[in-house]
């Protein structure tokens, strides 16, 4: 079975209240992330993906060096491996906004702030074991 990897970054910020942001899509909620370019590493691709899709440039954001999650599954592109399945790895950082910056939108028709306030249930397969990780980290550090 072929095999994809996507790297992004989850962006929490403390004010006006703690809340990460997530990227509006056409029929769900998702992280800003992207495929690795070849050659790119993990963190470098899930930077790159931050600021193409939100204009959050690495100066503006803290990365979590002890926090790193990864999850895999099975889905099939269109355009891609000719439409047949491939795993797909999905790595996330976690990172904390320095300050307050305009998100820019380029990939995505909106964003919003959600507050933190666990256990939160937004996308079963992804999104929510990745928050259930991060509820672990906050309360273990």
């Amino acid at each position: 079975m072929p095999e994809t990897k996507s790297c992004g970054v989850l962006v929490f910020r403390n004010q006006p209240v703690r809340s990460f942001l997530l990227m509006v899509h056409p029929t769900r909620w998702d992280l800003p992330k992207g495929h690795v370019d070849p050659g790119e590493g993990e963190l470098e691709c899930a930077l790159r993906e931050l600021e193409e899709e939100t204009g959050i440039h690495a100066d503006h954001i803290n990365i979590r060096s002890d926090f790193r999650f990864t999850t895999s599954y099975p889905v099939r592109y269109k355009n891609k491996f000719s439409g047949e399945a491939c795993q797909k790895t999905v790595v996330i950082f976690l990172a904390e906004l320095l300050r307050d910056v305009p998100v820019v939108l380029t990939e995505h028709k909106g964003f919003r702030w959600i507050q933190w306030n666990p256990p939160h249930k937004i996308q079963i397969n992804t999104i929510d074991p990745l928050l259930r990780e991060v509820e672990r980290y906050f309360t273990s550090t």
